[in-house]
């Protein structure tokens, strides 16, 4: 039996979605021999491990916001010389330039082809700023005024759609996020603070969503939340029209983390802990520093403390601590994954909204790290897809790992159970 579409989900749409995250890689990794340079080639291969949708950083602001910004030839760019080289999301070649909105079409008529999906969505308020090769992009965002960086946003999000509305394009939307983690981005600093993660931003986003609506009611608009409150979910607005959330219960890697002091500023950085777990070859830190530009570091909001640990991190002897420690962590992980599930699924059922997990399971880990994508990482996956199918959820990730610009992509049989599993629930 075919599962039905959930309450509030157009029939053209899949009754499922498999999510695999190409974030805002799909454009930053479009070199030569990078992972993205042919999208019909990655469309290719996401097909056959049973994805139907990806998730993206569509650009909408630098696309369609008034800042003067020539989209027609962007130059992208590595973080500096060997940055980012072992941090996930961060290895990227640089050098290529793009027509933006002929990319953002190409996107979109390789989905066609696929018959494949796409959640749009923005981290230009994150990192996406800090790969053009100039600061131009950074400097027009940082200029919105806080209280109006939402309305901006959504404004850009709706003339993005209804760009993909004249191009016939559009029926490839599965739904429109004002921006990816209002919660953890600086889009969400509408008090001036960064007191304003939730309950002070609530009437921002609701007002955002609603202008979204308004422009296009045939299209699914909501808000994105990295760390759900779900212990307050009363501040998450009323009228998103998917219930879209991200679930990472880091558990033994926050301990990790907290252990080594891999987030740690100058001069408690680097720790002794962190040291020991460093490859032997790894520059001194006040040198590393030097090849990178200070404003692409607060244009991505990641510090030179958390690059340098992850780019030149001995990633066996990470690995093997996390294994040594797992085991007292182990049922506070599983806890916290299915307490967040059952409240995320409680408040979209309230709300007669279908839910997705745009991203999980673990956390952060530097790029050739192995814990997450290992069979204790992959068990905790295979619980949380159970889960979601569980409780009815129209979409999930299997992991944010699980896309082609992560080393875990090359588990081909395990995505395609594990899709065949939840689009066949």
């Amino acid at each position: 039996m075919s599962p039905t579409h959930p309450i509030g989900v157009p029939s053209h749409l899949p009754p499922r979605l498999t999510i695999t995250l190409w974030d805002f890689s799909w454009y930053t990794m479009a070199s030569t021999h990078e992972p993205f340079h042919d999208l019909d080639a990655a469309f290719d291969e996401a097909v056959a491990r049973g994805y139907n949708t990806v998730r993206i950083c569509a650009m909408p602001y630098l696309l369609f916001g008034e800042h003067g910004i020539d989209t027609t030839a962007l130059p992208f760019a590595s973080m500096g010389d060997g940055v980012g080289f072992g941090t996930r999301w961060y290895d990227v070649t640089g050098g290529v330039v793009l027509d933006g909105r002929r990319r953002l079409t190409d996107l979109f008529e390789a989905a066609r082809r696929h018959d494949c999906f796409v959640v749009l969505s923005s981290w230009e308020y994150q990192q996406s700023p800090a790969f053009l090769a100039g600061r131009e992009w950074y400097d027009a965002l940082a200029a919105v005024p806080v209280t109006a960086r939402h309305h901006v946003m959504a404004t850009a999000m709706a003339d993005l759609v209804q760009y993909l509305k004249d191009h016939d394009l559009a029926d490839r939307i599965a739904y429109a996020e004002l921006h990816n983690e209002v919660d953890l981005s600086r889009i969400k600093d509408v008090d001036g603070s960064d007191g304003g993660a939730y309950w002070p931003q609530r009437p921002f986003v609701s007002d955002a969503v609603e202008l979204m609506q308004q422009r296009h009611p045939d299209v699914l608009a909501t808000a994105c939340y990295g760390i759900p409150p779900h212990l307050d979910m009363g501040s998450v607005p009323d009228n998103g029209q998917v219930g879209h959330f991200h679930i990472y219960v880091y558990g033994v890697l926050a301990a990790l983390e907290q252990w080594a002091g891999v987030r740690q500023p100058p001069p408690a950085f680097p720790s002794r802990n962190l040291q020991d777990l460093m490859r032997h070859d790894a520059p001194a830190f006040e040198d590393y520093v030097k090849r990178t530009e200070p404003w692409r570091l607060e244009a991505t909001g990641v510090s030179a403390s958390m690059f340098y640990s992850y780019d030149w991190i001995d990633t066996a002897r990470w690995d093997r601590w996390l294994y040594e420690n797992y085991g007292q962590w182990r049922e506070a992980m599983r806890q916290a994954l299915d307490d967040r599930l059952t409240v995320l699924a409680q408040w979209s059922d309230s709300h007669s909204v279908p839910l997705v997990i745009g991203e999980g399971w673990i956390g952060y880990t530097p790029l050739h790290a192995e814990f997450e994508d290992g069979p204790v990482g992959q068990g905790l996956a295979e619980d949380a897809v159970r889960r979601c199918i569980e409780v009815g959820a129209w979409g999930t990730v299997l992991g944010s790992n699980s896309a082609p610009h992560h080393p875990g992509w090359q588990n081909v049989p395990w995505q395609q159970r594990w899709n065949r599993e939840f689009l066949g629930s």
